[in-house]
């Protein structure tokens, strides 16, 4: 016996009409019907809108306008693979024939995941820029122990170094170092008197990396400026998207090249050849020091792209898990009513 799925909405002409010719084709081709109402999820009501009914048998798909005659063409056509396929007796068919009558615990859990994905990631995108911002909170209320705890889990995650982090509770922001010439702002080198950071090689950087603050300078966070942008900036794009209601389109790969990875790329990577100490490279790649500015720049065209980019593919991969899992459960509930 055949299932049929007829995507339909209350009221329509249409989908009565081809749930009647459905019922009159009932003896010439057996089958079980499975009546899903767009207007039940978002998900259907994008994908289907106007364009009801919509029949789905097997791997054929039949949209309106349709009459009764292309109606039989496909039941035809998939009266007969079902039967091929039941003559071959393969065992993969009969295993999706047998998944498709049960609910396991594994379909709710993946069909609430691919309905909840975006809170998911946003509370955990939350968390995680949100964790290096409470670690010098930590810090300035006495609570050095999860404050180090914090610094420890992101230490292999980031280079942490002092002159390119963020500050909390000092007297600045952030503190670069004197090559990044930032006028009326206190150096680096001047706060916390550690000094000989140019070289990329130095202990000063050992230094620069394990120091965290005090009372005075402030405390930094546990991400460098440019990584708290990235994810920031990632965290942004997901709550925005989630209030448009995902109907953000996908950015280009060519967008997301240009803006997202050009800028970072330019200002990073010209930063760390610059300080590579090769005497061949610094003829016409002199040392710089970026700014702060730019990393948050860089950093945050970076993450809002990545995540323009991918957060609507994820999201058309979902809809497609979460409307295969609808027209699942409503022919399980309606065969047991």
């Amino acid at each position: 016996m055949l299932t049929i799925t007829l995507y339909s909405r209350k009221g329509d002409p249409s989908s009565a009409e081809a749930k009647s010719n459905l019922e009159s084709l009932k003896d010439l081709f057996p089958h079980r019907l499975v009546e899903v109402d767009v207007d039940s999820d978002p998900i259907l009501k994008k994908n289907y809108g106007e364009r009801t009914p919509v029949v789905e048998v097997g791997p054929y798909s039949l949209k309106s306008p349709f009459d009764k005659q292309k109606l039989m063409m496909t039941l035809g056509a998939a009266n007969d693979r079902r039967s091929q396929l039941n003559k071959l007796g393969r065992e993969d068919h009969h295993d999706r024939v047998r998944r498709g009558q049960a609910v396991s615990g594994g379909d709710r859990l993946i069909h609430w995941i691919s309905k909840h994905y975006l809170a998911l990631l946003n509370l955990f995108m939350l968390l995680y820029f949100g964790l290096p911002i409470l670690a010098p909170v930590l810090m300035k209320v006495g609570a050095q122990l999860p404050a180090n705890v914090i610094y420890t889990l992101y230490k292999p995650l980031c280079h942490q170094f002092g002159f390119r982090s963020f500050y909390l509770f000092g007297e600045q922001a952030y503190y670069p170092l004197a090559e990044a010439d930032i006028p009326d702002v206190k150096t680096f080198e001047q706060a916390t008197g550690i000094s000989d950071i140019h070289s990329p090689n130095s202990i000063s950087r050992l230094n620069a990396r394990q120091h965290i603050g005090d009372e005075t300078v402030g405390y930094k966070m546990a991400l460098c400026e440019r990584d708290m942008a990235i994810y920031a900036g990632i965290f942004l794009f997901g709550i925005v998207y989630a209030l448009t209601g995902r109907r953000i389109k996908p950015l280009h790969w060519i967008g997301a090249v240009v803006i997202g990875l050009l800028p970072i790329g330019l200002d990073g990577f010209s930063q760390l050849f610059s300080q590579m100490e090769w005497s061949w490279l610094s003829s016409f790649l002199p040392y710089r020091e970026s700014t702060p500015f730019l990393r948050v720049l860089t950093g945050g065209l970076f993450g809002l792209a990545l995540a323009w980019f991918a957060y609507p593919l994820v999201e058309e991969s979902m809809s497609e898990t979460r409307q295969f899992f609808i027209k699942k459960f409503a022919a399980i509930t309606q065969n047991n009513s």
